[in-house]
This record gives C-alpha cells, structure tokens and sequence, in this order.
C-alpha cells in the first residue's frame, strides 16, 4: 500500500467530522422505517434532533465519522468504530447509509474499506466485530466481500413485522484484513 495515502477519502466517498447541518439530513433519516430497522436493533423510533445531538455527546470511546461524497460533498451517511477496549484492541464496526437512493451504488462498500484502514492503521485495532441483523442480504455480503467472517449467530434475537430474525455477530482481524485486496 502506498504510504502516501489520504487516510480519509477514497474515490467516491470520504469520512469526514460531523458537521452542524447534518442534523437535519439525519432527522429525515429517522423517518424511514427500512434505515432504523437496518442500522439498529432497538425499537424503530425515530429521534429528535435533540436526541441525536445528546447520543452524538454520549459517544465517547469511539471514532465517528460522516460519510460525504467526494463528487459534491453531500452528507450520506455514518460509519464509527465504537466500544473500544484499548487494551485487548478491539472495537466494534456501524456502518449505515441514510437514504434509499444513496445505497447499493458502491459508497457503504468503499465507506467500509476506509473505516476499516482507519481502525488498523490509526487506532492500531487487531480486530473490528460487528452484529447484523440476517435479513439485511445486502450487508452481510459486503461485509463477507470486506473479509469478515461470521463467527456466531444470536438465534431469533430481533422480532419484526411478526416474524423473528438472527442476529449475525462478524468480525475481521488485522492480519486477514491487511492480506485481502485493498
């Protein structure tokens, strides 16, 4: 790799620092049921604002960052290593892209791929878990693409529209990443 990288941006898409007026994109995030119910277990509830600002204030202990496109600079999404423990080296990976016509054109995969240098080459991580949900077909192949492996399932641990769904717990480790194809 070259050792003259720009350690934020790829080719379509960069991470960069949260910015004041991506608050409201994010808001109209919250209303679309598919995003909540992709990005997170919890119930589908969506937040204020306010409540946005105060989960942004309660992050300590992660590195968060805002997906923008490198064409126009439009905010698109999220992705943060989180729930670091510094001293075994790991965190864990959320990923998410705000609204349906930004997803399936490649900026999650590329989003992945910079978040995931950043956890290894910065943070100095040896391994980035992640959870998701088993019907988010989607994810689950760009991570496997990424290099993650699954290595455990929490059986029928989400319940949506009547029907219950696994949640996949993933992980990729230092060396397998630094072996792949960048």
């Amino acid at each position: 790799m070259n050792s003259f990288y720009h350690l934020f941006a790829g080719t379509s898409v960069k991470l960069a620092a949260p910015r004041e007026d991506d608050l409201e994109i994010m808001s109209r995030w919250q209303e679309d049921a598919e995003y909540l119910r992709n990005v997170d277990t919890d119930i589908a509830l969506p937040k204020s604002k306010m409540q946005l600002q105060e989960d942004a204030r309660r992050s300590s202990g992660s590195a968060h960052f805002h997906l923008r496109t490198i064409e126009d600079d439009r905010f698109i999404g999220f992705a943060v290593i989180h729930s670091i423990e510094w001293n075994n080296q790991t965190g864990m990976l959320a990923i998410g892209i705000g609204e349906a016509e930004n997803r399936g054109k490649g900026y999650g995969s590329e989003a992945l791929q910079l978040i995931l240098r950043f956890a290894f080459h910065e943070l100095n991580l040896h391994r980035v878990g992640l959870d998701v949900i088993s019907y988010n077909k989607g994810a689950i192949r760009a991570y496997e693409k990424a290099g993650f492996r699954q290595e455990g399932c929490m059986r029928e641990a989400v319940y949506r529209n009547g029907r219950r769904y696994d949640r996949l717990i993933m992980s990729i480790l230092r060396p397998d990443w630094l072996a792949a194809p960048q």
